[in-house]
């Protein structure tokens, strides 16, 4: 086949390319430029640049080694007004909602994945092949196509898959879904491909590569002459009511936190709720975070079509999370209710639901205030 491979200069999606090329299929590499590093957004007190793993020169020279080593053409797509558009900027706004973002999914389904299909369609590609740790099988029962974990369950991203449409799944090609991380590097090495199979792995948010989520909205908002937009001071308050604090800034605060909220307390105190309409965080005791229903927008249905009763399944609140049994009621509006046997802790207005069946992905959907 003719397969259009995404190359991030990573070990992943280098062996994933090292594999297909061994497979004997004609392969067309791309490497999507998301992020504009010369902004100077992502600078430290001293204004130094911060070491990035987003869009690095490093990071296109080897993406195009690799594909110079197997043999096949490469090419780098500017997609840097796309991804601050349909990534950076809802971030930020999600964080200044009181809401803790999840911006890693958007990037893969509506940009990366999104673009490259679009493309590989364009260019004549059957298949769309990304490094991602998960599996894709149709079933001819259903007619559809199914989304599963990978096999190694400590890499599997199916969690960060679940907005691919049947179309997009029905191009998608992911080489490592059986395979671990060791055997990805494995693979690589075998191939030649020395230099990126000792690569570190980035756990970060790629633009945001120190984790500091409000410096960075701090700067960026700053770049953008827009520092009005960001919350001044405001009440910390118990569950109750009672005023007990002082911040400096809800987007410095997320849901289940309980470092650097800066308030004595006999027991230790975590972060309950954020309201950005009254400019408050509320704080209590951690057997304050437990719950047991939220409501999810956005809901894709992969396993089948929009279900029209409840639906059993497992359902995961963050990518850390243990899937936890809970039923799932469809309400208008691509929206759901869902309802968990057992309380949960933290579940985070902004973050990404995901339900599953054993292995496969039963659709997915974004958390919201109830």
């Amino acid at each position: 086949m003719k397969i259009a491979v995404a190359m991030s200069g990573g070990v992943d999606s280098s062996a994933a390319a090292a594999i297909l090329k061994e497979q004997g299929h004609e392969l067309v590499g791309f490497t999507m430029q998301l992020w504009d590093q010369r902004r100077g957004i992502n600078v430290d007190e001293n204004g130094d640049p911060l070491p990035s793993r987003c869009c690095s020169l490093d990071d296109v020279y080897d993406a195009r080694r690799v594909a110079e080593e197997l043999g096949f053409p490469f090419y780098v797509l500017n997609l840097e007004r796309d991804f601050e558009r349909a990534v950076v900027q809802p971030f930020v706004t999600s964080y200044l909602n009181g809401e803790t973002p999840i911006p890693c999914v958007a990037c893969n389904s509506r940009l990366k994945f999104a673009s490259l299909d679009r493309l590989a369609v364009s260019l004549g590609c059957e298949k769309v092949a990304t490094g991602h740790y998960a599996r894709v099988e149709f079933d001819p029962s259903t007619n559809r196509y199914r989304l599963l974990r990978g096999r190694n369950e400590q890499k599997d991203q199916s969690y960060f898959l679940w907005e691919l449409t049947q179309p997009q799944l029905s191009r998608a090609l992911f080489p490592l879904g059986e395979m671990s991380k060791p055997e990805a590097r494995d693979a690589a090495r075998q191939h030649g491909l020395v230099g990126v199979a000792e690569k570190k792995e980035s756990q970060e948010i790629c633009f945001v590569p120190d984790g500091d989520y409000a410096g960075f909205i701090d700067r960026y908002l700053e770049a953008e002459d827009a520092t009005e937009r960001l919350p001044g001071a405001g009440e910390i308050v118990d569950t109750s009511g009672r005023v007990v604090g002082q911040h400096e800034g809800i987007h410095r605060y997320t849901v289940g936190q309980r470092r650097g909220i800066g308030i004595a307390n006999e027991k230790p105190l975590y972060v309950i709720s954020i309201n950005s309409d009254r400019n408050r965080v509320t704080v209590g005791a951690a057997e304050e975070l437990l719950s047991t229903e939220f409501i999810a927008a956005g809901v894709n249905w992969i396993a089948f079509e929009d279900p029209a009763e409840p639906v059993r399944a497992e359902v995961r609140v963050r990518y850390r999370h243990t899937a936890a049994a809970a039923t799932i009621t469809p309400l208008p509006d691509a929206r759901a209710r869902i309802v968990f046997d057992e309380p949960q802790r933290a579940i985070t207005p902004g973050q990404a639901t995901v339900f599953y069946r054993g292995d496969e992905v039963v659709a997915g959907g974004w958390i919201v205030r109830s």
